[in-house]
């Protein structure tokens, strides 16, 4: 297929004008200016409209939490033991929950969703696309990230119960613990190895989820808003030498000069709700701008079903008016998190190569009311004109 008489904003580059992209079995095999219209392929004239990449949500928990059923749709928090470093996301999914064709619908094709902030060791995040009806087909990567939660959320989810953490300290330590728990497990694996008289420790699947981290295949996302909860996620992530992002980040905006120094990407958002605890109350659209001029690697979420995740673009809209560039904000839910997630040599920009997952936008895709004309996913076209 080819999409042609279009501006191409690659995201990875600057944008072409009276630019094209062709796509063959799901991926883009050619961007440029000036197309040549080829005989045997299916082409489409943009009529001068924008095309961009597919929007990346890097942080949510689409399909853990569904929409309008209650508990019976509750699958985000395993609140009955703070660390569950072996549960997977991909195992709670609901793929064919609405809120994934609402996604669809706005443009955002990548998702990356796991459990909730309730446990200070949560469980393993998953990258998979929007378009689908069975998560397996769906998959970028899994596990992509290991869920760690500092501040508020696991005291309040334990402290009611009598059981430990009950306070920040107590986090940090149940962390640091399944984490050396995990080093030790690693060595004596290895150590029986090396040495055949030694038998292997006994199986621990907590651990065996740890060991990704460790070697640093698997990234630790800690879930954090206030700055002093942000620098113990550093400290953690320093001591176990962890591939670590920042969720939220809520206050790191305070610091920002400090974080860049730390070189830790950070994922801010959401950015359209309330300061409905006393962790948001620093909470400002100017964060991300603030975070970017610093140096510091940012990246756009919702935090669905926070915010919706359908409202991505209006979030980086928000941003703008925080002060990011526009076309920072862009970025910031294309390759930017797609580069932050570790999955930009699949999604995230237009190239040869690539998954092909673009929209089509008359209008700015950060003005309130655009919604994208063609949504492509995979090489499919799951929204045009004609299917409208």
């Amino acid at each position: 297929m080819l999409f042609y008489n279009a501006r191409v904003f690659t995201a990875a580059a600057r944008a072409i004008e009276n630019g094209f992209v062709q796509v063959k079995d799901g991926t883009f095999i050619d961007v440029g200016p000036n197309a040549v219209l080829p005989r045997d392929d299916e082409a489409y004239d943009m009529g001068g409209a924008l095309i961009v990449p597919g929007f990346v949500e890097s942080h949510c928990h689409i399909g853990m939490w569904e929409d309008g059923i209650g508990i019976e749709g509750d699958d985000g928090n395993e609140d009955t033991d703070p660390c569950t470093p072996q549960l997977r996301a991909i195992d709670a999914i609901n793929p064919v929950e609405r809120a994934f064709s609402e996604a669809l619908n706005a443009g955002v094709t990548t998702v990356v969703t796991g459990p909730g902030s309730a446990n200070p060791v949560a469980g393993q995040m998953a990258a998979l696309k929007t378009y689908g009806s069975r998560v397996d087909d769906m998959l970028l990567k899994a596990p992509l990230a290991m869920k760690f939660a500092m501040g508020e959320n696991p005291k309040n989810t334990y402290h009611a119960k009598g059981e430990a953490p009950a306070t920040r300290m107590a986090t940090a330590a149940l962390i640091r613990e399944q984490l050396l728990k995990a080093l030790h497990y690693k060595q004596d694996i290895e150590d029986a190895m090396a040495d055949p008289e030694r038998d292997p420790p006994e199986f621990d699947m907590k651990c065996e989820a740890m060991l990704g981290v460790l070697d640093r295949s698997v990234q630790a996302h800690f879930h954090a808003h206030r700055l002093d909860d942000i620098y113990t996620a550093v400290r953690i992530a320093k001591e176990f030498g962890l591939d670590a992002v920042i969720i939220h980040g809520t206050e790191g905006y305070l610091a920002a000069r400090e974080l860049a120094q730390e070189g830790l990407p950070v994922i801010t958002g959401p950015m359209l709700t309330a300061r409905t605890k006393p962790e948001l109350r620093c909470q400002s659209e100017v964060s991300p701008a603030v975070l970017s001029r610093a140096g510091v690697r940012v990246a756009i979420c919702t935090d669905h079903p926070e915010v919706p995740v359908q409202y991505l673009s209006l979030s980086a809209a928000a941003a703008v008016r925080g002060g990011m560039p526009h076309d920072e904000a862009l970025r910031a839910i294309t390759i930017y998190p797609a580069e932050i997630c570790g999955i930009d040599d699949r999604v995230g920009s237009i190239a040869p190569g690539k998954d092909a997952d673009f929209s089509v936008f008359r209008e700015d895709p950060l003005a309130g009311f655009a919604l994208p004309e063609w949504v492509v996913c995979g090489g499919n076209i799951v929204k045009s004109p004609e299917k409208a």
